[in-house]
């Protein structure tokens, strides 16, 4: 495989941006909308399917910030930011960009906390809200 032009390099890292915001938005609103489904009652939101992915996700994020380890989504993107001459943040996705919306900074403890005590509520669900296969 020939390499990337820097353009397309940016193209690429800029898909794998709006890829990973996507999975951001997911693991987010999906538990909000189990919370909501939960209290009113929507079936759907017991998918086991959706929330096995969705507890899967939030789990890997949490052990990952245990682990100090970056996301391979942001690696990727930030390999090819690096191809395609563009710079290149330290941080990953969510630090990063909750630095740049709210211009707050954070130590890195404070993430894995934040990513840990949503791992709990999204867990913890589970046990309120579970989920049941098609016969329930």
């Amino acid at each position: 495989m020939d390499a990337l032009s820097p353009t397309q390099a940016a193209r690429l890292a800029d898909a794998v941006l709006l890829l990973h915001a996507g999975i951001v938005a997911f693991a987010v609103l999906g538990q909000l909308l189990v919370v909501a489904g939960g209290l009113r009652g929507w079936r759907w939101i017991r998918s086991r399917a959706f929330r096995a992915a969705h507890l899967a996700l939030v789990v890997f994020v949490a052990l990952q910030a245990w682990l100090g380890r970056v996301c391979p989504l942001t690696t990727f993107e930030q390999q090819l930011r690096a191809q395609a001459g563009q710079p290149v943040h330290e941080a990953g996705l969510i630090e990063h960009w909750v630095g740049r919306l709210i211009f707050f900074e954070a130590p890195a403890w404070a993430f894995v906390v934040a990513y840990s005590a949503f791992a709990v509520v999204v867990v913890g669900s589970w046990w309120r809200w579970p989920p049941r296969g098609r016969a329930d």
